[in-house]
């Protein structure tokens, strides 16, 4: 895999015949259209079949994997095209390899709303270890408030992808509330009402495992908090399940805010299977113009992370998605809006804008002008995927989760399967 800066003048055409491959499949690489131009500046994933076969009466998915000793799975991934079906034609071309042969191993988490489209989540799970649906939640009196579900947890199940199940403080006003945490916190009757139900619900629907995703938690209820996600993943295992917890960016022990304090990287660490490092949001809706997950800072976190957590039980955060800023940025007034990857190269497309690169973020953005309001967009490409991952990779981290996969990104997929061969865990 190469990924190539675009210039002015060129063509979708003319980078694929320089590279021997067709324009069909650069434009799948990369969320395009055949017929569509590239940006001035855009990121561009290449990838070079190594091995291709030309499609037969008669053949399934099934027979050509084990013609070449492949699997169904990475036949998905190596033709998205396929859109994760068994539908083939007659003289279709399927690449079987790319000059790319990963030989290091790296689990894949994706999270995702229940309502999350067929034909994207179908994209995606073959690229996935497990999928985490958010989310459920709880009331003071211990009642599971349970998620419709049911079709997301037996399709992931249908790619052996584990589902996972999120539990969390989330309430209808869509706020994380600390009142609710405190009141199961400090309750340890109420918390194994809770957890009775999860593993009841877990057993019926066959999810694999639980992610405790508890945000904004009081500072007085730090020990409470660690010995419930301990009780958890003891009943957790106990049922042969796994136990995920969520944790803030923190970047010291001594970190101050009401998101970090009572988010102790050691005690959960220990306590739970797995830390998922929600390494996002420096740039957010109400905040100031600036990647969503710019590097060096997610560097700091990660460099954190590993003095408290081994690194095997360690996934870091990539974010699939950007925002829109209005400039100039106006604490208390400015409201940023989310923006697909895919839709901010349209974009900037369609407002005939260049795109940049930060480097020391290792994330792309570029302005426009609308109404006489300057914008700022910053996004993931190609290039911040491959720097994230390098990350990952250097850190010797298990793996690398998604918030979230409701929009596919081609570029992101494309360079995760370049790189690395996908952790299944059944």
């Amino acid at each position: 895999m190469t990924i190539y800066i675009t210039q002015s003048g060129d063509t979708l055409a003319a980078i694929a015949a320089q590279n021997g491959i067709t324009v069909e499949q650069l434009a799948r690489d990369n969320g395009l259209t055949p017929d569509g131009s590239p940006v001035v500046g855009q990121a561009l994933v290449i990838q070079i079949p190594a091995e291709t076969y030309t499609v037969q009466a008669g053949d399934t998915l099934l027979s050509i994997a084990r013609q070449f000793g492949v699997s169904v799975k990475s036949l998905w991934r190596n033709n998205p095209q396929l859109d994760g079906g068994s539908a083939l034609s007659v003289g279709q071309q399927l690449v079987i390899r790319y000059t790319d042969t990963p030989t290091a191993t790296l689990a894949v988490n994706g999270y995702a709303y229940p309502f999350i489209d067929t034909t994207v989540l179908r994209r995606t799970l073959p690229y996935l270890t497990w999928l985490t649906v958010f989310t459920y939640a709880f009331t003071p009196t211990g009642e599971l408030i349970i998620p419709d579900d049911e079709a997301v947890v037996a399709l992931a199940r249908e790619y052996g992808v584990a589902p996972v199940l999120l539990l969390s403080t989330l309430t209808d006003d869509g706020m994380f509330s600390n009142a609710l945490a405190s009141t199961l916190l400090r309750d340890t009757a109420l918390q194994e009402t809770v957890l009775d139900q999860l593993l009841a619900v877990m057993l019926a629907k066959g999810y694999r495992g639980l992610d405790i995703d508890f945000e904004y938690v009081l500072p007085e209820d730090t020990e409470a908090y660690a010995r419930f996600v301990q009780n958890a993943a003891e009943r957790m295992r106990d049922a042969g399940y796994f136990t995920v917890v969520s944790l803030a960016p923190k970047t010291s022990a001594d970190q101050k805010g009401l998101l970090y304090e009572a988010h102790d990287y050691a005690a959960l660490g220990n306590a739970a299977d797995y830390a998922f490092l929600m390494t996002y949001e420096w740039g957010y809706t109400y905040g100031p113009n600036m990647a969503v997950a710019p590097l060096n800072k997610v560097e700091e976190v990660v460099r954190y992370a590993v003095s408290e957590i081994p690194p095997d039980k360690l996934l870091m955060g990539i974010p699939n998605y950007g925002y829109d800023f209005k400039l100039p940025f106006v604490r208390g007034e400015s409201q940023a809006q989310s923006i697909g990857n895919q839709a901010a190269v349209a974009l900037a497309r369609e407002k005939g804008a260049d795109i940049q690169y930060d480097a020391v973020a290792q994330a792309p953005f570029f302005r426009y002008t609308a109404d006489g309001v300057i914008h700022e967009v910053w996004f993931e490409d190609a290039r911040s995927v491959d720097a994230s991952l390098s990350l990952a990779q250097q850190f010797s981290l298990t793996g690398v989760g998604y918030w979230n996969v409701m929009r596919y990104f081609a570029q992101n997929w494309a360079v995760l399967n370049s790189r690395f061969r996908i952790l299944e865990m059944f």
